[in-house]
């Protein structure tokens, strides 16, 4: 049996392992940012009634601009959106591949701030693209000072802007946004994959006037919609058609189009979990302060805590005791995800046994 190194695979894609966390079988899995709270029953029930009225037409391909979805989208998200400022693909990871194929490419270059989400480098790595990582500031913040300075060093195609950033959940200023769309000729592109659990307002507001500025979001958070992969973008409509410019044939399922759909239409109720989530959150985060614990600021759904003698040891300590979270590669770190009462609980009594600097 051939290795994968035996195959003609790309120079730079040797020696790399594909993306993901563990997928273990865990009483306690607060390791990938789900929502670990179930969709309501009626919601459900109307999802299920959605995708199978579209099993009816299964036969035929799905609508390729997906404009109830659309409509719903922009509803749903206000600020004066309509049909034609939003997009929408399988994940907002696929939302971003297409911004690294239409706007990034070789002989270009993509500017993250790190530690962010890794994803950003390897949509850069498999599209050709340079992608240049840019140290936070204290405490992971970013200011207009630092994200100006490296806008002008480096003068990127595509600028990696995560709000609130993944994986130290700190969240990040419309000043900021401001301040680097007015440093550059390239495209801005605000990841708000977490921006329901925040307080503060989203860049959706800033985009009147300014094409070059995309706002990224997903469904598999707040929506508690995490298996059926709806990721979606809004922006100008210029920016949209660019987009059509590289995504695949049909690229969005009919299924993919009702069940989103059909959850869009109970946007409040599918979001009433959302205010238990930042209050464990929060919770956490007063529970590790109390254990001696340094908690980074968060407007995410989830926390990254330091002060451990060991990642590594800590994380499989926490294992042991049936809790899965995240060593997202920070030093003396682990990210933890806000789950359920029940499981924040087990969480916070197994962090009691973890060993401290």
């Amino acid at each position: 049996m051939a290795s994968l190194e035996d195959l003609p695979i790309r120079d730079d894609l040797r020696g790399r392992k594909p993306y993901g966390a563990p997928q273990l079988n865990v009483p306690v899995a607060l390791n990938v940012n789900e929502n670990t709270h179930r969709i309501p029953e009626g919601v459900a029930i109307d999802v299920v009634a959605a995708i199978a009225a579209a099993l009816i037409d299964i036969n035929r391909y799905p609508d390729r601009e997906f404009t109830k979805l659309r409509s719903a989208l922009a509803t749903y998200l206000g600020d004066g959106m309509k049909e034609e400022n939003l997009w929408a693909a399988n994940g907002s990871n696929e939302v971003l591949l297409q911004i690294f194929q239409a706007f990034g490419g070789p002989s270009r270059k993509a500017l993250g701030f790190g530690p962010t989400y890794s994803m950003y480098s390897l949509l850069a790595l498999t599209t050709g693209t340079d992608y240049v990582d840019v140290p936070r500031g204290e405490k992971f913040e970013l200011s207009s000072e630092l994200v100006v300075e490296a806008i002008a060093k480096h003068q990127p195609s595509i600028v990696m802007l995560c709000s609130p950033n993944n994986p130290t959940g700190t969240p990040l200023s419309l000043s900021v946004i401001e301040a680097a769309y007015d440093a550059t000729d390239g495209i801005i592109v605000v990841d708000e994959a977490y921006a329901e659990f925040g307080s503060g307002e989203s860049a959706i507001s800033l985009l009147e006037s300014r094409p070059r500025l995309l706002i990224s979001r997903t469904m598999s958070k707040a929506f508690a919609f995490a298996g059926a992969r709806l990721g979606y973008l809004a922006a100008d409509p210029a920016a949209i058609d660019a987009l059509r410019l590289v995504r695949l044939p049909y690229h969005l399922s009919a299924l993919t189009q009702a069940a989103a759909t059909a959850a869009l239409n109970h946007s409040a109720l599918m979001l009433k979990t959302v205010e238990d989530i930042r209050y464990q959150r929060d919770r956490m985060s007063l529970e590790l302060a109390e254990l001696g614990f340094e908690v980074f600021r968060s407007e995410a759904n989830f926390l990254l805590f330091s002060g451990l003698k060991d990642s590594a040891e800590a994380f499989d300590q926490l294992l042991a005791q049936g809790v899965l979270v995240r060593n997202v590669g920070i030093p003396h770190t682990l990210r933890v995800t806000a789950g359920t009462e029940a499981e924040t609980s087990k969480f916070l009594e197994a962090a009691q046994k973890l060993v401290k600097l």
